[in-house]
């Protein structure tokens, strides 16, 4: 997986940039907020994550870890993919559309295009308890060792789904604030139903 990249932007649209690495164009798809930031010739820097998809694979950057763990609850999601969870962080930072999940604020939620009425409620409904991270100041540090394991099992081959429900299956007697990424992982893995 591409985790981040760096370098001078080449181009820019309403919701992609082309950043040139080492004489190579890459294209990143970023929210419509951070490309009208961007200028030619300006050096930046992009948290990534990959989709890879039969047809294509496409780069999604941006500019806070936290948009981009975001990014990757927001796919756990039915119904969310990719483009709709670019939308959601088109206008807004993640800590602000964490929080109106949290408070249900259905009425700003359905505002975003793309989502609409049962989207906005599917949203409160699977990231209530999740988005409550996001809705603070930063993430903590057990949120990006959990985003570190859901992105192993996604290298050994299950979905954004099944990663993010095998961590939920870990046993509540497990004590996870407590373990290292390594140790989730096996317990996911258990959880999951492979050893």
């Amino acid at each position: 997986m591409i985790s981040s990249i760096s370098g001078t932007v080449k181009s820019t649209a309403i919701n992609s940039i082309v950043v040139e690495v080492g004489g190579i164009g890459v294209l990143l798809q970023v929210p419509a907020r951070v490309a009208s930031q961007m200028q030619v010739g300006k050096l930046v820097s992009f948290h990534t994550y990959l989709i890879v998809r039969e047809d294509a694979l496409t780069l999604y950057g941006f500019t806070e870890i936290t948009d981009r763990e975001f990014f990757e609850l927001l796919l756990s999601v039915t119904g969310i993919g990719p483009k709709v969870a670019q939308s959601i962080l088109a206008s807004s930072e993640a800590s602000t559309i964490a929080a109106a999940i949290v408070s249900a604020n259905l009425q700003s939620l359905e505002a975003i295009s793309g989502l609409g009425k049962k989207g906005a409620q599917r949203l409160v409904l699977e990231l209530k308890d999740k988005a409550a991270i996001f809705a603070g100041a930063g993430v903590n540090s057990k949120l990006s060792i959990t985003n570190q394991v859901e992105n192993a099992l996604q290298g050994l081959g299950y979905s954004v789904k099944e990663a993010a429900a095998m961590i939920t299956q870990i046993p509540a007697g497990e004590k996870i604030e407590k373990l290292d990424a390594a140790q989730i992982l096996k317990l996911a893995l258990k959880s999951g139903g492979k050893k």
